[in-house]
C-alpha cells in the first residue's frame, strides 16, 4: 500500500471517529464518548454459497477438496463445511489449468509446490516445474 493510500486511511479513520487498534478491535467515536469494539469476521461461504457463485458443482466441490485441491478453513457447528474468499480465486485457477488441457493429478502437484514454495523449499517447486 502506498504512502498516501495509507495517509488517506488514516485520515478517513480520523474522520470517521475510527481508530484501528493493535489487537485487531477498533475505538469509534460516538457522541456519548468512545467505545472499543472487535473487527468483524472475515466472510466464510458455506458450500452451497460458492456452488452458486462460481458455477462449479457441488459434487465438483466436494472432489476438489477431497484431492486438496481446495481447502475448507472451517465448520458449522452443524458440520458444513465454509470456505474463505480464497477459494474462488483457486477455482479460477483449476479452471485456467483445465483449459490447458492440465490434468488434476498435475493441478494437485502445481498447488502443492506453490504451498512448498511460500513455506520455504525451493528445491521442490523447481522440480515440480514451477518457476519463480
Amino acid at each position: 500500500m502506498t504512502e498516501q493510500t495509507k495517509s488517506d486511511r488514516m485520515t478517513n479513520q480520523l474522520a470517521s471517529g475510527q481508530r484501528a487498534l493493535a489487537d485487531g478491535a477498533e475505538d469509534v467515536s460516538l457522541a456519548g464518548g468512545r467505545i472499543r469494539r472487535k473487527r468483524r469476521p472475515r466472510k466464510l461461504f458455506r458450500i452451497g454459497e460458492v456452488v452458486e457463485y462460481s458455477d462449479v458443482s457441488r459434487q465438483t466441490i466436494h472432489n476438489y477438496t477431497t484431492m486438496g485441491l481446495i481447502e475448507i478453513c472451517d465448520w458449522t457447528r452443524g458440520g458444513h463445511r465454509l470456505y474463505d474468499e480464497q477459494v474462488f480465486e483457486r477455482l479460477d485457477r483449476i479452471e485456467e489449468l483445465k483449459a490447458q488441457k492440465r490434468s488434476l493429478g498435475f493441478i494437485r502437484d502445481f498447488f502443492s509446490s506453490l504451498r512448498e514454495v511460500s513455506s520455504g523449499s525451493p528445491g521442490e517447486a523447481s522440480r515440480a516445474g514451477v518457476t519463480g
